[in-house]
Order: structure tokens, then sequence, then C-alpha cells
């Protein structure tokens, strides 16, 4: 059975997986028409059905304690109502925040909708708000932590809600990877360059962030990452990127750096499997991470899509496989791919290489267009997908009695050099 257009993904997978067989062929995993509460008691992490199913968690992932039966236990309309009421009750004193690839059913009640860094800032501008409710995940959490108020209290309404690709480089393997590379390149300073630049992507943990401001280095979004490596490339003779690699090698393929001087780096390996002359020649070095969502998109699907739609405009986030980025027509941040579409002409069509609730949300608002995600089969972020009705009812309603269940602290000592980085990125301009 399938949806009528415009469902949201959540109503989606309910109808398909009522046919087992459907089920099969149009989702990445049964266990997606499951309520998320289901994956939070498991004996050991994991990041749920959905894009990084496959992908293992680390041992110190976040995890999420027991919700109350009546969450549990309550219909999609009442959750609606009670997170409308306890909203309602709570007035100024809370600000909901909805990330781009959050499922419909909780964006709706946001009050700002938008990329992390966005969402970040409109955190920011929000300081008279006791409470922020991010329905996103941890990292961007911690960076509304980093942004907001002392005295504003980050919620996250599941902690199990965390990426696996920022968990693709933890501190210790970043500060590993550092040593080697400074026994490289000890002494080969070049007219006060420094010989590496750390730069790492928005999503990532705040200790990352924090080890870039100590080291000289920063931070970028999808959206500014040309303008930062520029940046750092004033700065040092090379940079090392992470954790995204297909971001790092898009936007630097971009610049003119060749493939040849981007070798990658496996944390697991010594010099991260590279020889010290490689090093040495090189002027990006990616660590070996990516996106569960934005490695599914391939070039197939857009030769697919050209057959079925001539003329289509295919539109892909820059976290997708350089071969995609290269056959797509275009290729952009979340919010670059909102405002193409807001600004085409009547009547375009559009594939688009970003994460599933997105694509149908844009779909739904621009009925003027034809929106379909590259992608055929439903698959959505596993762990913006962890965040549920019931999960944001009970840490709504938990502010309303005066508790704040899960909040998001960054450490003193992590969050000043943290900060460093961030402000480094906001004075640069794209």
């Amino acid at each position: 059975m399938e949806a009528t257009p415009g469902a949201s993904v959540a109503t989606a997978i309910r109808l398909i997986s009522r046919d087992k067989a459907a089920a099969a062929s149009s989702t990445c995993g049964p266990g997606l028409a499951s309520p998320p509460w289901a994956f939070d008691g498991a004996a050991l992490p994991q990041y749920g059905p959905g894009a990084s199913a496959a992908d293992p968690a680390p041992a110190a992932t976040p995890r999420q304690g027991a919700l109350p039966s009546e969450y549990l236990e309550a219909s999609d309309e009442e959750l609606e109502a009670r997170i409308s009421a306890a909203k309602s009750g709570l007035g100024d004193r809370v600000v909901i925040l909805g990330h781009f690839y959050q499922r419909d059913e909780v964006v709706r009640h946001a009050d700002f909708v938008g990329d992390s860094f966005q969402l970040a800032q409109a955190a920011a501008s929000r300081p008279e708000a006791e409470a922020i409710v991010f329905c996103g995940v941890h990292f961007m959490a911690e960076t509304a932590d980093l942004l907001s108020g002392p005295e504003q209290a980050v919620l996250l309404p599941n902690l199990a809600a965390g990426c696996s690709m920022a968990d693709m480089a933890d501190i210790d393997s970043v500060e590993e990877c550092w040593e080697q590379l400074e026994a490289v390149f000890r002494g080969r300073e070049t007219a006060g360059a420094a010989p590496v630049i750390p730069v790492t992507y928005m999503n990532s943990s705040a200790a990352l962030k924090a080890f870039c401001g100590r080291h000289g280095g920063i931070v970028c979004t999808s959206s500014n990452a040309a303008a930062v490596l520029a940046w750092a490339f004033e700065r040092g003779q090379r940079v090392l990127f992470f954790p995204d690699q297909h971001l790092g090698r898009n936007t630097a393929k971009a610049m003119g750096i060749p493939l040849e001087a981007m070798p990658m780096w496996n944390p697991r390996l010594p010099l991260g499997g590279n020889t010290e002359e490689q090093l040495r020649h090189s002027r990006v070095l990616l660590w070996n991470g990516f996106c569960s969502v934005h490695k599914r998109f391939t070039t197939d699907q857009i030769t697919a899509a050209r057959q079925q739609f001539p003329g289509v405009r295919v539109i892909v986030h820059p976290e997708c496989p350089m071969p995609v980025v290269d056959a797509a027509d275009e290729s952009g941040s979340t919010d670059y791919i909102r405002k193409a579409i807001e600004a085409a002409e009547p009547g375009s069509t559009f594939a688009v290489g970003t994460e599933i609730n997105m694509v149908r949300r844009l779909a739904a608002a621009h009925p003027e267009h034809t929106i379909f995600c590259l992608d055929p089969v439903i698959c959505p972020c596993s762990t913006m997908y962890r965040i549920h009705p019931g999960y944001l009812a009970w840490v709504l309603e938990g502010l309303v009695r005066g508790e704040q269940h899960n909040r998001i602290t960054v450490p003193d000592d992590v969050a000043a050099p943290a900060r460093t980085a961030l402000e480094r990125m906001l004075a640069v301009r794209p």
C-alpha cells in the first residue's frame, strides 16, 4: 500500500510496512516502522534503523533511558495535543529548533527550521528563552550550548540521537594523528606557515572543535568550506580535514587541488596508511569518514533520473561521493538546495541528493515543481529519526514541571577553545 502524495516519511513507512514485500523493496529496513524506543534499550549502542544502521556505534555512545509509559502508549493525536499545550504554556521560556532532516511530526512544532549552524545561531538570537530544545543530533546541541547564554539549558529529546559521521573522528584518534604529523613535519615551517592547519566540519564533537581552536584551526560548514580552506591555506602548507572525506575532497577539487595531493588518513594505520613522502607532498589530508545518508547516492541514480525526466535539474549535497557531485548539475548545502528550489521557475523538475525528510518536505511545499529524491528507497537519517514526538512531549512537559531532561553541557575547558574555532569561522566571509 502506498502513501498519499505529501505524506510524511514516518506515515509512508507505516503504510508501506503493512506489505512486507513492498517494505523490503521500498525502505532500507523494517525497523523503521517501529518507534525509536524499541532500540533505546538494546544491549549494545546502535544508531538504529535507517542510513546508518550498518555503522558501528562507539561503546561510549550516549544511551537514552526509558520513557514513562504514558508517552509510549499515547496516540499520535494525543502527543500532538500535549506538545502544543506544553509549548503554549511555556511561551517565550522555550525555543524549539528543528533540523531540515527531522521528521515532519516533530519539525512542525519548531520555532526555527534550518541546518545545524543556522539553528545554533537561532538559539543565540533568543536570549530570553530559558530552555532550547534541539530536535537534531548530539553535536548540534553541543554547538547550541557553545553559542547560547550561560543560563540557557540546551535539551536533546533523545540522547541516542548521535551522528555516525561525527563519531568517525574521535578526539583520541585525531590527537594521535596530530602527534604523527608533528613528527613528520617537525622543523618544516616555511616563511611562518604552519605545516598543517586542522579544519573540522561542523558535524563533529565539541572536543574536535576545541582541538582546532587550540592548534590554530577552524570550523567549516558545507556552505563556507571553500572560504575556510582558503583561510587555512593562507596560514599553513596543508590542511587536515575531518571528519567527512567527501566534503573535503569535493571542495578542494573545485579549488584546483589535484586528487594526488589529497591522501586519505586511516586512523587505524600508521601514518594513516601513507608514506612520509606522500604526506610531505599533500595539500589536504582527508579523514576516512563519511555521511551514511549521502553515501547512498550514485551516478546510476542520476542516469536513471535523466532518462526518466529529460531536462531534470540534479542538485546534490557536497557530502556525496565525488563521482556523484561531478555527475550532478550542481551541489550545495541544505540551505542552498532549499533556496535553489524556491527560486526556480514554476514547472521545474528536480532530482535531489540529500536526506529524504527534507526532500519530501520541499516537494510538499512546492507543488508547482516536480521534486523527488535521487534514491528511490526511503532511508532517513538514522539518528535524526531517533527524535520522536513522544520524546519531545516528555521534554516539554518536564519543563512545565520545572525539570530539565537530557541537558547537554560542554565543559568550560572544551568550550573556550571550541568557541575560538567557531569565532574564526564567523570571521571568514565566503
